[in-house]
């Protein structure tokens, strides 16, 4: 009895290099991330296979061998066009893949516009030399954000004995009298950039309330810090002292509209060309020239009225007004217009008058 030896059945020469690339190209996309084989099957190219049976049946091959062909031709050819379709996808997918390099340049952009912002807008501010916001009279700088610009101006936003303050209801007592022991000194001329200030030499003082203060300097404001009674006048002087333990008593001399001064026009005749710049002026100068004939004054624990608004200054003001002409005014208005704080709240502080 004869045995028949079964042979494998062989594919078609022409159909083992087409379903080897094939097989390649799908282990391709599996690294990718493309779309499993299963779910391939909904290709345009497999659903046209029951195009090709259909075709196959309408022309009901006479043999077994021609039908045979036939459905090796429709599988090689289905397999030809699953190729091509695999192809293009992978053209598409290499050609819309995003590009990573960009990625990091896009953020070292963002980060230098990030950084470039802060440094734009510091220089959109009004600064001083060093850099920071300065304090003024007006503006970003003024009097209503001090305490904010500084940690050791915040006194001039919390402080409760702040001057300047309109003086009302004092009261009458026999003040004991300010001992002014002012003498001719050499002086200099400083334009600060907020006031005219004049710098004096060493050997002015006054005494009071048992305390000797040196007389370091004085200034002026346009119009006067303080009112009396809600009286503002054209201007003030104010004369900062110090005694040996560091406390400050300053002496205000009201400034108003008359005849003119010679102490003031001594000052306006050494005014500095430049800003920041003691000019030492030529002679001597004699602030009792500066004091009104009556001596009456006006007394309360305040502060400085400008930055850092320390507290715990003793204040003097002169009770009458000393006069200055219109023209003298205007000088120092050309230069400072307005450099007056506003004034603050008594908070139930003691105010004390002259009898």
């Amino acid at each position: 009895m004869h045995h028949r030896t079964l042979a494998a059945p062989s594919l078609p020469f022409p159909q083992r290099p087409a379903l080897a690339c094939l097989s390649w190209l799908m282990v391709g996309a599996l690294c990718l991330g493309w779309p499993q084989p299963a779910q391939a099957r909904s290709t345009p190219a497999e659903k046209s296979e029951p195009k090709v049976e259909k075709a196959e049946k309408a022309e009901k091959p006479s043999s077994d061998k021609t039908a045979t062909q036939a459905r090796d031709d429709g599988k090689e050819e289905g397999a030809a066009e699953n190729l091509g379709v695999l192809r293009q996808r992978l053209a598409q997918r290499l050609a819309t893949r995003p590009d990573p390099a960009p990625a990091p340049s896009g953020k070292a952009e963002t980060r230098a516009e990030t950084k470039a912002e802060p440094r734009a807008s510091k220089r959109a501010e009004p600064k001083s030399h060093g850099g920071e916001l300065h304090w003024a009279y007006e503006g970003e700088g003024g009097p209503e954000h001090w305490g904010d610009l500084k940690p050791e101006y915040r006194l001039c936003a919390s402080g409760k004995r702040q001057s300047p303050i309109d003086i009302r209801d004092g009261i009458r007592v026999d003040l004991e009298k300010i001992q002014f022991d002012y003498q001719p000194s050499g002086f200099a001329v400083l334009d600060n950039g907020h006031t005219i200030q004049v710098n004096l030499a060493p050997g002015n003082s006054l005494q009071v309330m048992g305390r000797r203060y040196e007389l370091l300097q004085f200034h002026f404001h346009r119009p006067s810090e303080e009112r009396i009674n809600g009286r503002q006048f054209d201007m003030v002087a104010h004369l900062v002292h110090k005694d040996a333990d560091g406390r400050l008593a300053v002496v205000a001399v009201l400034l108003e509209r008359g005849r003119d001064q010679p102490l003031v026009q001594t000052v306006w005749n050494n005014l500095p060309l430049e800003k920041g710049e003691a000019l030492p002026a030529p002679g001597q100068m004699d602030l009792n020239q500066l004091l009104p004939e009556d001596r009456g004054y006006y007394t309360y624990m305040g502060s400085l009225t400008t930055p850092p608004c320390s507290e715990g200054v003793l204040w003097m003001v002169m009770r009458q007004p000393v006069q200055l002409s219109a023209s003298q005014l205007n000088i120092f208005g050309r230069l400072y217009p307005m450099n007056a704080r506003p004034v603050q709240a008594g908070s139930g502080r003691l105010i004390k008058e002259s009898q």
